[in-house]
């Protein structure tokens, strides 16, 4: 009709073509048909290449496009494009996503077994035509990716925390008990430990004791589960896990102990029973360290929790082996501890010496990170004195133990030589001084414990029952504790002297009287300067308790003081000494003056058995006659005026003579031939012992007689006076 109209209608639909080639352009931007085809070609081929799913809809809910992911991801049929979402099949949460108009980004939802996470926006960005475009994302398998990986993260965080807890002491039935603690709940139900008995006692283990374990820690409910209690040994048959754990050197797995046939033999009443209460899975790993069994380690998981499985073993490997370390660091501590405690009580006082002049008690309590030098002695001493000694080494370990045995034994030998206390103390600090140049000189402190100066502190003191003296002297060592026979509590004003090592002598004394039923307390400073007070504090703490304890016996004393102040976790040694006084009496005691002449030998004689007859000691009156008179005879004849004899009845009799000589007798055997010399060589063989010791005024020579029965009890002689007068006096 337009071409027939002439020019006119070709004029307009020339007009008309213009206008529709101008929208094309405009729509295809200017793309040549051929361009145009090939483009849409491309972008339908990436449309179903890709791995998302995409979903175009229309405002009124048909379907008009799906990629082929969107129809595999949601099961759609081939017809779906230009059918209404609701007669898809579609999950009514799905069905709701694709016609709601509501933009989503990043949902998860769930179609069927798959978890998708969904993005959708307006197909306009202006939401004037209705409809919209979804995209599908498959993060099923992600998301297993990232539940095993937060598993890993977790796992990873229970072994760091297990070597923050694991072997915080050096125990080692702690050290386990922190391995079944730190897995439980996180990894298992239940962990129990069990371990050989060598390695509880600190020895080295051998394989001669795998099948008897003792459990040493378990945690978790076991109380609802028939599990071996704490302590008790287990004798593990040939066939269980652990066993082969131990055996094989790796870990054990029973994903399903119903069908664990060597488990259930071991006690069958009981895994049946543990069974029945829940008790589904085991993972079993042996403990070693350096190629050493210690022991294993049992990882139970009871219901609901799932089944162990082959990932848990290295878990429960690496885990165990962390343990083992730990366990074997504490087994070998432990082993060192008990040696180094075996050595220091063996330097230490055994048992209560026979004396007549106090009544002791004492405690001491070796520090948990390893013993140190703290000892203390009490020494009969002759004419019924007593010497007590505390001292401290410094350091701790087997240097500080030796060296602590080392001055306990030099001062037995000063005590020996009847030294006073400020003469044992100068010899004490010319041997720690000698000690440190030795350890200076061979270099013994380099890569050695203890190196430097030893250094030690000590107080020394010597008790006359007789006189109710105590002499002390103190180097460096906190001051005793005495409490009166009224309660009153004090310290003696016994003068402080530099430590031991350092040359600083002389060392000042200080007498105190004692009256009968005092108590004497010596310590070291472990007992009163502990980290949560100074020793001040301490001191105070521990002359209120003395105050409260009242007049207890030294036991009691001991007891109460270490209840008080004894640290529950020693940091360093506690030696504490608790001595009651007791004074001779003086029914006992029989002393006189002899004129220096030898004339006036028989008299002594003479006075001397009256005093035995009075004591009831006729028995060794012929011996204790020949000693005296040898020992008088010595004293007027080579001493200095004035003489005095002193018989002392106690545990033993001790027979005394003093002079103002300060010459020393010497044993020597006489010939036949010489006229004397042989007095001192029959007072060494009818005396238990004998010697010399010095006073301000002199020497006094001293000889003991055991009253038990005895060859020289139930000997009978001629009287000694008829002995002589036939012989002759025997001098020295």
């Amino acid at each position: 009709i337009i071409l027939g109209t002439g020019a006119a209608g070709l004029a307009l639909a020339a007009t008309g073509t213009t206008l529709v080639s101008r929208r094309l352009l405009r729509h295809t931007h200017g793309l040549a048909p051929l361009e145009l085809a090939r483009m849409y070609e491309h972008h339908d081929a990436v449309l179903h290449a890709v791995r998302e799913g995409v979903l175009i809809t229309a405002a009124d809910g048909r379907l008009l496009l799906a990629n082929d992911e969107a129809k595999r991801l949601l099961g759609l049929p081939a017809d779906a494009p230009g059918r209404h979402v609701r007669e898809l099949g579609l999950s009514e949460q799905m069905t709701h996503l694709l016609i709601s108009p509501e933009a989503v980004t990043d949902e998860v939802y769930l179609a069927e077994d798959r978890l998708l996470a969904v993005n959708k926006r307006a197909t306009f960005p202006r939401g004037d035509r209705g409809g919209s475009v979804v995209t599908l994302r498959d993060t099923t398998e992600l998301a297993a990716v990232s539940g095993r990986a937060e598993v890993a993260r977790e796992r990873l965080t229970l072994l760091y925390e297990a070597g923050a807890r694991m072997g915080t002491t050096l125990d080692v039935r702690c050290t386990a008990q922190e391995l079944a603690d730190v897995a439980v709940p996180r990894f298992a139900d239940i962990v129990t430990v069990d371990l050989l008995d060598a390695v509880l006692l600190g020895r080295e283990p051998t394989a001669e004791g795998w099948r008897h374990l003792r459990r040493a820690a378990i945690s978790g409910h076991q109380e609802a589960m028939p599990m071996y209690p704490t302590g008790e040994v287990i004798t593990f048959s040939p066939g269980t896990p652990q066993m082969k754990a131990l055996q094989e050197g790796r870990g054990v797995l029973e994903a399903d102990l119903w069908q664990a046939h060597g488990w259930q033999q071991q006690d069958p009443d009981r895994a049946r029973r543990a069974m029945e209460m829940g008790l589904r899975s085991l993972v079993t790993m042996p403990l070693q360290a350096r190629n050493v069994p210690l022991g294993v380690a049992n990882f139970y998981r009871s219901t609901p929790s799932p089944a162990f499985g082959p990932e848990d073993l290295s878990f429960a490997e690496e885990l165990a082996a962390r343990a083992a370390v730990a366990i074997d660091n504490a087994r070998r501590f432990a082993r060192e501890h008990a040696l180094a405690v075996t050595l220091q009580r063996s330097l230490l006082p055994r048992g209560q010496p026979q004396q007549d002049a106090l009544e002791v008690a004492w405690r001491y309590l070796p520090a948990e990170a390893g013993v140190g030098g703290d000892w203390f002695d009490v020494i009969p001493l002759p004419g019924a004195r007593v010497a007590l000694a505390m001292g401290d080494v410094v350091g701790h370990g087997l240097h500080a133990a030796a060296t602590m045995g080392r001055l306990r034994t030099a001062v037995h030998n000063f005590s020996t030589l009847d030294l006073p206390v400020d003469e044992v103390l100068a010899n004490l600090d010319d041997l720690v001084v000698r000690m440190d140049n030795e350890e200076g000189a061979e270099g013994g402190g380099e890569g050695h414990e203890g190196e430097g100066v030893t250094g030690a502190t000590c107080l020394y003191a010597i008790y006359d029952p007789v006189k109710g003296i105590c002499t002390m002297a103190r180097a460096g060592h906190p001051e005793p504790v005495l409490v009166r026979p009224d309660g009153t509590v004090t310290c003696p004003d016994v003068p402080a002297s530099a430590p031991l090592g350092l040359g600083c002598y002389p060392f000042e004394t200080a007498e105190v009287h004692l009256s009968e039923g005092s108590r004497l307390v010596l310590y070291t400073d472990g007992l009163v300067e502990q980290r949560a007070h100074d020793i001040d504090v301490g001191l105070d703490r521990l002359r209120r308790t003395l105050s409260e304890a009242g007049m207890r016996t030294p036991e009691e004393a001991c007891q109460a003081v270490i209840e008080s102040l004894g640290p529950a976790h020693p940091t360093d040694d506690v030696a504490l000494l608790v001595a009651r006084t007791r004074r001779f009496p003086s029914a006992r005691v029989a002393e006189w003056s002899v004129p220096s002449n030898p004339a006036e030998v028989p008299s002594v004689r003479a006075r001397c058995r009256a005093t035995l007859r009075s004591w009831g000691l006729e028995g060794i009156g012929f011996t204790t006659e020949l000693i005296l008179s040898e020992l008088a005879t010595n004293a007027i004849r080579y001493g200095l005026p004035p003489v005095n004899v002193r018989l002392l009845y106690g545990r033993c009799l001790v027979c005394e003579v003093s002079d103002a000589s300060s010459t020393s007798p010497r044993l020597r055997r006489a010939t036949t031939t010489d006229e004397g010399g042989r007095g001192l060589f029959l007072v060494a063989q009818f005396a238990q012992r004998w010697g010399t010791r010095y006073t301000g005024r002199g020497k006094v020579i001293w000889a003991e007689q055991s009253l038990s029965d005895g060859p020289s009890a139930a000997m009978t002689h001629a009287p000694v006076d008829a002995l002589l007068e036939q012989f002759g006096d025997a001098t020295l």
